[in-house]
């Protein structure tokens, strides 16, 4: 048997697997739980303005389509080389707004491998260490802060006051000044760790602020 033939079987007998169906089964289930535990961890520490369901839906199955194709492709040579190039022709244009998305998707793309390849001992205790480190370093402070719009609309008399109480505000930036007839709206971008009703409280016994508003929002178009 020369050098080549040896290759040859080697790699032949990687893929000399069946596909079973307890097993498959047995796959997808652990991956649909893994696909459930990343997405309570995700929403747990969801800083953002709006939750997205489609994207929970999207972790949960990426995992499992993920173990499906894993489970594929390791028992036959064939499957694999097809699926690869099935796989290379696929473009995905979705955006991905938030960086730590891209990580969750990541994580159930990795428990769907990890279910496909029949690793379910090791897939389960690396995802919930994975989840745990990782509520601990959100706990810890970690997380971003929040983007508020803060919104006053007063008359011209008011102005001093209100600019004493906006100047107690750090992490603030103007978006926009409008004037008319007397009348004064400033948009000012805040930046808050949590929400502070307060901050809107302090214009409420300020003669001639008709209107102040906290409003969330997130900066997806940058500065």
């Amino acid at each position: 048997m020369n050098f080549l033939d040896m290759i040859k079987k080697s790699v032949v007998s990687e893929f000399t697997g069946s596909i079973s169906v307890d097993k498959m089964i047995f796959s997808l289930l652990i991956a649909f739980l893994i696909g459930l535990f990343i997405v309570y961890i995700y929403r747990k520490t969801y800083t953002g303005v709006v939750y997205s369901k489609s994207f929970s839906l999207c972790i949960i199955l990426l995992s499992m389509v993920t173990a499906m194709i894993i489970r594929t492709i390791s028992s036959n040579l064939a499957l694999s080389l097809g699926m690869v190039g099935a796989l290379s022709i696929v473009r995905f244009r979705t955006a991905v707004k938030e960086p730590v998305d891209t990580g969750f998707m990541f994580w159930g793309i990795t428990a769907g491998i990890m279910s496909g390849a029949g690793l379910y001992l090791i897939s389960v205790l690396a995802s919930a260490l994975l989840g745990l480190l990782y509520v601990i370093s959100y706990s810890m402070g970690f997380k971003v802060s929040s983007n508020y719009l803060l919104v006053i609309k007063y008359e011209s008399s008011a102005h001093e006051e209100v600019s004493k109480i906006m100047k107690k505000l750090k992490n603030k930036k103007l978006k926009s000044k409008s004037l008319t007839k007397n009348v004064i709206e400033l948009t000012f971008e805040v930046e808050l760790k949590e929400v502070k009703e307060e901050i809107v409280d302090q214009f409420e016994g300020i003669e001639g602020v008709k209107n102040a508003s906290l409003i969330s929002y997130q900066n997806d178009f940058g500065a």
